[in-house]
């Protein structure tokens, strides 16, 4: 499994309450740029339009530009793939208060390319905080370890 993009903000953004996994519907040239490393899922995030799960501001920019139709849009709606049961999951959980859905990463499995979407909650700057001094003292004593071992 290679990691292709990753949505680095929304693990400090967010408090992750529930992890799924979901195809996505591209376009060969965009498989292409994926899998070279340009896409960039900075500000993404997932509705639900119907029943149909769609995955927004995800920006995948064209393999070859000179190449690409003149209609292509790279931060285009795209459509995900997932079962009946998730997607009713998904529909109770978005229509919660303070509930939102935003994708984490996309990876490859199996030559097919997956997009790793969470159920989350927005974090308080208190949360914030506390995360980050935690992060540093982790930090430190994995260093000062190293130096001792």
């Amino acid at each position: 499994m290679k990691i292709l993009a990753k949505n680095k903000k929304a693990y400090n953004e967010y408090h992750i309450l529930e992890i799924l996994e979901a195809g996505i519907v591209l376009t060969g040239q965009e498989v292409k740029s994926i899998k070279t490393g340009k896409a960039n899922m900075l500000g993404s995030f997932v509705v639900l339009k119907g029943e149909i799960p769609q995955l927004l501001n995800t920006k995948i920019p064209a393999y070859q530009p000179k190449n690409a139709p003149a209609d292509y849009d790279e931060a285009g709606t795209r459509n995900l793939l997932l079962t009946k049961a998730e997607i009713k999951r998904l529909l109770g959980k978005s229509k919660q208060k303070s509930l939102t859905i935003v994708p984490l990463r996309m990876y490859t499995k199996q030559s097919k390319i997956k997009v790793e979407i969470a159920v989350v909650e927005k974090r308080d700057k208190k949360d914030k905080r506390e995360i980050m001094k935690k992060r540093i003292s982790d930090r430190d004593i994995r260093r000062e370890l190293k130096t001792r071992g």
